[in-house]
């Protein structure tokens, strides 16, 4: 997806001979931390490498949120080969400051503060003391991985973490046990230690043009700004239910094919499947290629039932790409890395599929379980009559002799359905499912029996 806007932050000023034009994509997070923080900051991501970004700044104005999320939004600053920066608008509170960690450097507005990042329960009840001491352990470690060399970030966000821990620099207590660190932006840029360095912050800047000027020199720079779209807000909701989707769109498909026409099921099969595709698009997951190579394979799987029954290798390649696409739309790929097929990298794309294709098997049999009998597909046929006589549905091989299927080979026949290559035909009044051995025919064509199989009558158009 294209990077929504271009928006130079600042009037274009003279480029001096030693500054160089810069390219910066400053990416939102203004909310509390869910998935819809975390597609944009993918997105930008993703696209900032395509484009060779020099510099990706987060605009950070948030209270917290979901401890999932920040760890997804931390793996993907890690991606990013050029240089992240954390600019705190106003507040960097909880899982802000611990994104906030992860990146190369933090910057503050005048005013602004960060900290307090203890974990709570998503409602904000305390977690039980044995667990939060195990949570709080993995944080820090968490923590210190990303600080290193960091000069004194990792034991300053272990003390916003942990109000057990005393932040003591050389003699100096910055924070007793007992209480959570929360700084200032004038306390975080504050010098500790010997050699002295900066507590957690890298500079205080009154807006985000002087934070670029002041890290790439006078601009005009190419400045990117993105925002959190609404498509991305629905996309949290429908990546949460993909499972269901799936199951939906591939049943409703399903019943298509084994129906006279194109119609509600066909329809509805796409829309829905197409929700999936869009979905893990907007979550920075896919671009359109897996939606692409679906409908390649539901094509060959159409030739196969509509033009060409009984090939069978179009069905399984067709088959084989609908199943593949659905699961590398849901693979988290990065632009200039190799697709890696190890670890957890497809245990959830992989889940979601069985997951989706296993309900939509439970939802069909219910459905033969409770609709009409008459064949294999019970009541999916349309039973319409020619004439508005209502008939019977004939089974081929009946006890009857007269119903034997054999004796009707040769027999002229006229389509009581549509075939699109299934559906029923009337032979001497009497009603039998049938299927054309190529093409199609509508309701009222002239057919002949050319043969049966475990299905129905074989029957082809007459010229």
């Amino acid at each position: 997806m294209a990077l929504l806007s271009c928006v130079s932050l600042r009037a274009a000023e003279p480029v001096r001979s030693e500054a160089r034009a810069a390219k910066v994509v400053v990416i939102p997070i203004r909310a509390q931390i869910s998935e819809a923080e975390l597609f944009i900051l993918r997105r930008g991501l993703k696209e900032a490498i395509r484009e060779n970004v020099d510099t990706v700044v987060l605009d950070m104005e948030t209270p917290g949120g979901a401890l999932d999320v920040t760890f997804e939004m931390l793996k993907a600053l890690e991606r990013f080969p050029g240089k992240t920066i954390t600019y705190v608008n106003r507040e960097a509170i909880s899982a802000g400051a611990l994104i906030a960690a992860g990146t190369d450097e933090i910057h503050f507005s005048p005013g602004s503060v960060i900290g307090a990042a203890a974990p709570v329960m998503a409602g904000g009840q305390e977690i039980d003391e044995s667990m939060r001491q195990k949570i709080i352990s993995y944080l820090k470690a968490r923590v210190r991985a990303v600080s290193e060399g960091k000069g004194h970030r990792g034991e300053v966000v272990s003390a916003m973490i942990d109000k057990d821990f005393e932040l003591k620099i050389g003699e100096k207590v910055i924070k007793p046990k007992g209480e959570l660190l929360s700084l200032t932006a004038v306390e975080a840029v504050g010098l500790h230690g010997d050699p002295p360095l900066p507590l957690l912050g890298a500079g205080i800047s009154p807006d985000l043009a002087a934070l670029i000027d002041r890290l790439h020199g006078p601009g005009p720079h190419a400045v990117t700004r993105l925002e959190v779209t609404w498509s991305e807000r629905v996309a949290q909701h429908l990546t949460a239910v993909t499972p269901a989707l799936l199951a939906l769109g591939l049943l409703a498909l399903f019943i298509e094919f084994k129906t006279p026409g194109f119609g509600f099921f066909g329809v509805s099969g796409i829309v829905l499947l197409g929700v999936v595709f869009f979905g893990h698009h907007v979550a920075g997951l896919s671009g359109h290629e897996p939606a692409l190579f679906f409908l390649l394979g539901l094509a060959l799987v159409a030739l196969e039932v509509f033009v060409f029954p009984g090939m069978i290798v179009p069905a399984v390649a067709g088959g084989t790409l609908m199943l593949g696409s659905l699961v590398w739309a849901m693979l988290d790929l990065w632009p200039n890395e190799p697709v890696r097929f190890s670890g957890g990298e497809l245990v959830r794309p992989l889940v979601n599929v069985l997951t989706g294709v296993g309900l939509a098997v439970v939802l069909f049999l219910l459905l033969l379980k409770f609709l009409p009998k008459g064949g294999p597909w019970g009541g999916m046929v349309l039973q319409t009559s020619v004439g508005g006589r209502p008939n019977a549905l004939l089974p081929v091989h009946a006890a009857d002799g007269a119903a034997d299927g054999a004796l009707l080979v040769g027999r002229e026949a006229v389509a009581a359905t549509g075939l699109f290559p299934s559906g029923q035909v009337e032979v001497d009044g009497k009603r039998y499912e049938a299927r054309l051995a190529l093409g199609s025919a509508n309701a009222g064509a002239a057919l002949k029996v050319v043969g049966t199989s475990q299905f129905g009558l074989v029957v082809e158009v007459v010229s």
